[in-house]
């Protein structure tokens, strides 16, 4: 069986949409991620055990069960919770936020951590609160540390949001299964979503490398 580039081509326009909304639900969920995990991550340095429980467990168990599993207990089960019926691209952003979330939460922590206890002692010295002297002089000095892993962070949820084609999300893989279910090919329908995700984590690669670079020389 040959290569047929005519279903592909006929297939660019949904790609291109696709592409589109993989590119928004990554983006969503960076960002909204990005917000919790700060929460959790601080919420997790108290030094109250008891208070810091709670977010203990948030990271385990969004590390510690399938982001598969996670999405569909969020679009079965959460999400009517709140509408009369399930959305699947919000139960994607939902899914995509509290699992990076999990894993934001511990850059923040490891970025904050690797701060000199100095700073802090220094800023308090000068009549700082403890959240002022986090807010002006820890967290700004822990972001440019915590650019590359976020960065890592946004490559993996671009990949990730490949698994809400299941829930019928019209990512780049709900329409690469389409055209394999149409035209019972393989090769054309998932070579073309692979080619389309290495383009987008290549250039997303090559972006964070030149914002680095930029950081470090300063």
């Amino acid at each position: 069986m040959g290569f047929d580039f005519k279903i592909i081509q006929e297939y660019l326009p949904f790609f291109f949409q696709g592409t589109l909304l993989t590119i928004s639900l990554s983006l969503a969920g960076i960002a909204l991620g990005t917000i919790i995990g700060l929460f959790i991550g601080l919420g997790k340095m108290q030094t109250n055990k008891w208070l810091a429980l709670p977010f203990v467990w948030y990271i385990n168990f969004f590390r510690g069960t399938p982001l598969f599993v996670q999405l569909l207990l969020i679009h079965f089960g959460v999400v009517p919770l709140f509408i009369d019926k399930t959305n699947a691209i919000a139960a994607t952003i939902i899914a995509l936020s509290l699992n990076s979330a999990a894993y934001i939460a511990e850059i923040f922590r490891a970025g904050i951590q690797s701060i000199d206890k100095g700073q802090m002692e220094a800023s308090r010295s000068l009549g700082m609160t403890h959240v002022q002297a986090m807010r002006y002089v820890i967290i700004p000095q822990a972001v440019k540390r915590m650019i590359p892993p976020l960065g890592n962070e946004f490559i993996v949820l671009i990949k990730e949001s490949s698994i809400a084609a299941i829930i019928a999300a019209p990512e780049i893989m709900y329409w690469s299964r389409a055209m394999q279910g149409q035209y019972y090919k393989v090769w054309e329908p998932f070579l073309s979503a692979a080619i389309i995700y290495l383009v987008l984590t290549l250039t997303l690669n090559f972006v964070l490398n030149r914002v680095e670079r930029r950081l470090t020389t300063k």
